[in-house]
């Protein structure tokens, strides 16, 4: 089955490689521009904005006046703004109104080349951002985050496959091991999904034991690794400079 492909500005997710993502998670304007140059410098395919740590998040002529500023220093380099709340592992507590009109707000400030739309928000109003994203041309990145373990190879298959069901343009699901299991189960449950899914998918296994799932997306499916050049955004992250050469070695023919 012809693997499906994402095009995201300049780079195309699901083709050869994973792609190579790095965040932002600066909390003033300054300390987000500041942290593009060494960033440029290590060349990712994508950087993950996390409008969540950033403290004017909430003020929309704020969000979109430093989402331009940072749109125009990346260059060439897709953007994806991710807000990610409290419950999967985020910075800051919103309300679900609260949540969705930021993302309305990214939308309406043209700054973004993809949003990260959490899935387990109440549908309707899921699907009405998955829309409005779409009629900008904004690739969705649906994603869901368990911290504290890793749920059983179905139940993520079912995820991922629910994602793809209500728009989304790529499926990401990370979770936590608690044991060896449980990274294979994440990476079965990845092959699964590539195999069945007429979207891409990003998948990984957080923390120390999980590494290997950020490694090893070319052989079971997953389009994307997160990487770090400075602060990590979630735990098991690999600096890109290592990354880097880790996929590469691990390259299919």
């Amino acid at each position: 089955m012809k693997q499906p492909v994402v095009k995201l500005r300049n780079i195309e997710l699901g083709s050869g490689r994973p792609k190579i993502a790095v965040p932002i998670t600066g909390k003033t304007t300054a300390d987000i521009l500041a942290a593009v140059d060494p960033i440029k410098a290590a060349k990712p395919d994508v950087v993950e904005w996390r409008i969540d740590f950033y403290e004017d998040v909430t003020t929309a002529a704020k969000l979109q006046a430093t989402g331009q500023q940072l749109r125009a220093a990346l260059g060439d380099i897709a953007l994806l703004t991710t807000f990610r709340t409290q419950g999967e592992g985020g910075e800051l507590a919103l309300s679900d109104a609260d949540y969705f009109q930021v993302c309305r707000d990214v939308l309406a400030g043209d700054f973004t080349d993809a949003l990260d739309v959490e899935r387990y928000h109440a549908e309707a109003a899921v699907q009405e951002i998955v829309a409005a994203a779409h009629d900008k041309s904004v690739v969705v990145i649906m994603s869901n985050h368990d911290f504290d373990k890793t749920p059983a190879q179905a139940d993520i298959v079912e995820r991922l496959t629910s994602m793809v069901a209500l728009g989304a343009d790529v499926a990401k699901m990370a979770v936590m091991p608690q044991s060896v299991d449980d990274v294979l189960t994440l990476l079965t449950a990845t092959n699964i999904s590539r195999e069945k899914l007429s979207q891409p998918v990003i998948t990984m296994s957080m923390g120390d034991l999980g590494k290997v799932s950020r490694m090893a997306g070319e052989v079971f499916g997953s389009c994307l690794s997160f990487a770090t050049v400075g602060a990590a955004s979630a735990p098991g992250q690999i600096a890109l400079d290592h990354l880097r050469p880790e996929l590469e070695d691990l390259k299919l023919n």
